[in-house]
């Protein structure tokens, strides 16, 4: 079996990647979620690409998971009557929340409200900073504004304020609308854009379970409020995205390395998890390569520890969509090949307080430190695999579940990889020997290797991991169908 990689891959889906053969490519290349941008396309059309992807998935006997991204508070300007505007250095321009149609002097606002938010002084950022405003006054709708740099706007770009500071809610009435259609899509990831708190993360949650799905929440941080409350968001949500593009816009480009590092970081300790997103293989939208500076780009975060790295238009849009998974890959396995293996003290300190999270780290301990080939847990909601995945201990964590939402929602965590089976048998010792087989069925264990079995008692209880115990490959007979371990 070759090398397993650890660093999950997400890819978005657009026009370049929803053709049946182009998803079959992405498959065999190796993704293990994709991103449904709920910023673009409709209902039907994300459903068409969920079920050509399942269909490729299943023909390739790899689990992919889905993911909805919404599309969140994204304050832009209007439209132009007369296309893409020249601004100069040192130009006066207004943003006018009353303009319909704008010309060389002013624009319209979508978000009206940016009025109130804004005083002089300000620095706005639109086009992701490609355009710097200074805000000159105020004026009834009017912002006036001086602009830095030569360049040009065009149609509804984006505005950011630099500090952070707009008071657009993080979920608006569209995005409360495509909560329910992610749900009726039975995706197993959402995607909360622009949130500020762990409120927002509360309200999404909610309305995702009060419209039938029990899909994991995500956080993109990528506002300065977030970076602030970040502690709060963790307790709120399942996973967060390191969102790299407006959050550099709105704490400046320089301080996001750091950020990075640190919200990675972070989430491990509080086991969530981290997919780290925006501009990772950018070039790769025109070029059949990536630059060196993207290759160390996606390398340091496959270092820093992140659960997944992500594609955008690379996969959605670009002209080599495979290539930009393949040449991922490739990035990813050779960057975990070079980490040092070890188990993080902080974890090892801790006080557990529950027994299946206690047997966890104790797999985890144990098959570093015996150099174990695989771990395998019989896991129903697959809480003892993600805790397990927080700690790096260098071996494959096999997720066995009898739940198909389990399978997939495991399938963004580092180091999980799971196998979906049906608990034949109530028998510990009847189901344990069943492990063995699917593992060397899989082609993950052979007979001879040593691995670390974990499994809950009474069975199929979720929370009731309870049980480790050490295997010595195809030492051991089928139990006879009456034994009953003691």
């Amino acid at each position: 079996m070759t090398a397993k990689r650890s660093t999950k891959i997400v890819a978005t889906l657009g026009p370049a990647s929803s053709s049946p053969e182009r998803l079959a490519e992405l498959v065999a290349a190796g993704i293990d979620v994709v991103r449904l941008n709920f910023s673009h396309g409709t209902a039907e059309d994300h459903r068409k690409r969920i079920d050509i992807l399942r269909d490729a998935a299943h023909k390739a006997g790899r689990t992919v998971g889905v993911m909805a991204d919404l599309q969140g508070p994204k304050i832009r300007i209007g439209k132009f009557a007369s296309g893409p505007v020249a601004i100069k250095a040192g130009q006066s321009f207004i943003l006018d929340a009353a303009c319909k149609l704008g010309d060389e002097g002013r624009v319209g606002l979508d978000y009206p409200e940016l009025v109130e938010d804004v005083a002089a002084g300000d620095v706005l950022l639109l086009d992701d900073g490609r355009t710097v405003f200074d805000v000159d006054r105020i004026e009834g709708t009017e912002i006036h504004c001086r602009n830095r740099h030569d360049g040009e706007l065009s149609n509804n770009k984006g505005i950011n304020k630099q500090g952070g500071g707009l008071s657009a809610p993080a979920l608006t009435p569209k995005d409360m609308a495509d909560i329910k259609t992610a749900a009726a899509l039975n995706v197993d990831f959402v995607a909360v854009s622009f949130p500020k708190s762990g409120a927002d993360m509360r309200q999404a949650r909610q309305l995702l379970r009060d419209a039938g799905s029990d899909a994991l929440v995500i956080a993109k941080i990528e506002r300065v409020e977030a970076v602030e409350n970040l502690e709060d968001i963790l307790h709120a949500t399942d996973g967060i995205m390191v969102a790299r593009g407006d959050l550099a816009v709105e704490v400046g480009d320089a301080a996001v390395p750091a950020l990075q590092k640190r919200m990675i970081r972070m989430a491990r300790e509080h086991n969530r998890f981290a997919i780290t997103a925006t501009q990772m293989m950018e070039s790769m939208i025109s070029s059949p390569v990536p630059t060196r500076a993207e290759v160390s780009d996606v390398a340091n975060a496959v270092l820093d520890g992140t659960d997944a790295v992500m594609l955008s238009a690379e996969t959605a849009s670009g002209a080599y969509p495979v290539a930009a998974v393949d040449a991922m890959v490739r990035v990813c396995v050779a960057a975990e090949k070079s980490q040092t293996v070890t188990l993080d003290t902080h974890f090892l300190d801790q006080v557990f307080t529950r027994i299946d999270q206690s047997i966890s780290m104790a797999a985890i301990f144990t098959a570093f430190h015996l150099k174990v080939k695989a771990i395998a847990t019989l896991t129903e909601s697959g809480s003892t695999t993600l805790w397990m995945s927080r700690l790096n201990s260098g071996v494959p964590i096999y997720a066995l579940t009898p739940r198909i939402r389990t399978r997939y929602r495991v399938s963004i965590y580092r180091d999980v990889y799971p196998l979906l089976t049906e608990y034949i048998a109530t028998d510990r010792d009847e189901l344990l020997w069943q492990a063995e087989e699917i593992l060397i069925a899989a082609g993950a264990v052979e007979k001879g290797d040593l691995i670390v079995l974990t499994i809950g008692e009474p069975i199929g209880q979720a929370g009731g991991t309870n049980t480790m115990k050490l295997v010595k490959v195809g030492e051991h007979l089928r139990p006879k169908p009456s034994t009953r371990s003691h």
